[in-house]
């Protein structure tokens, strides 16, 4: 897979991310033809880890814009994990996980950045633009221009 501009939100810590996501997406699917479990292992907790640290910093966010629909955010969130550890679980068995998990992340990635979390972009945005107008009142003219020209 590879990114595409039409998956950027518009913040670029959050997007740097789900770039680092899709690396692991991709990782995954260079080693799932190999059967080399070892390196499967590797990938699949790297991402699971990777993931899991993504969804709380995107939480924790939204905590602080008190974003209204952060309790279903989190709740997807919750049950993705859940899915993964699945996964997880049944690689530990000694199944072949490989391919269902590559199809269900690279379609679960692209829906969640275009539809769950396109839906929080305007209310961090205003949040930041409301800081960075405080600031101006507080510093003076000019200082919110340099950040947006």
């Amino acid at each position: 897979m590879e990114w595409n501009e039409s998956y950027n939100i518009g913040i670029d810590v959050i997007d740097n991310q789900h770039r680092q996501i899709l690396d692991y997406i991709n990782a995954l699917e260079q080693v799932k033809s190999t059967g080399d479990r070892d390196r499967i292992k590797e990938v699949l907790e790297d991402l699971i880890d990777y993931t899991q640290s993504h969804f709380s910093f995107e939480e924790n966010l939204l905590e602080q814009v008190s974003y209204q629909y952060l309790p279903s955010h989190r709740g997807i969130h919750e049950l993705f994990v859940k899915r993964l550890n699945d996964y997880r679980l049944k690689f530990e068995k000694g199944e072949s996980i490989e391919n269902d998990l590559y199809r269900l992340l690279s379609k679960w990635l692209i829906n969640h950045i275009q539809h769950d979390d396109q839906d929080y972009v305007d209310a961090v945005r205003d949040n930041m633009l409301s800081y960075l107008r405080a600031q101006e009142s507080k510093k003076g003219k000019g200082w919110f221009a340099r950040f947006f020209g």
